[in-house]
């Protein structure tokens, strides 16, 4: 059982450097594509979470991502949890649309 958690603790972090790597070099087709992806698989169970405002999550003062490695676990475990589908490369367009939306962090 311990090396099943650390083989995917492990995982987990290949990909969210990976993630992180694709989320620094953003374009417009990157953006658009996270925009996307985000408004079929997120929105929806964000309003409703949130009376309405699915944004809210993203700028509510006690946010729970506080950098840009933080923003993009959160997306990959929200993508795992409600079974979205999603490559890592999807994840990072999701991270990098999120980012430049809303949290600003440095990608640098």
């Amino acid at each position: 059982m311990k090396l099943k958690f650390k083989f995917a603790l492990a995982l987990g972090l290949v990909l969210s450097t990976l993630t992180l790597a694709q989320a620094a070099s953003t374009t417009d087709a990157t953006l658009k594509k996270g925009k996307d992806l985000l408004d079929k698989s997120c929105m929806a169970c964000h309003a409703a979470k949130f009376d309405g405002d699915p944004t809210y999550v993203y700028t509510r003062p006690d946010h729970k991502v506080h950098n840009l490695a933080q923003l993009a676990a959160r997306v990959q475990g929200c993508s795992n949890h409600n079974n979205t589908g999603w490559f890592p490369d999807d994840e990072a367009a999701v991270t990098a649309y999120l980012n430049e939306r809303f949290y600003k962090f440095k990608t640098n």
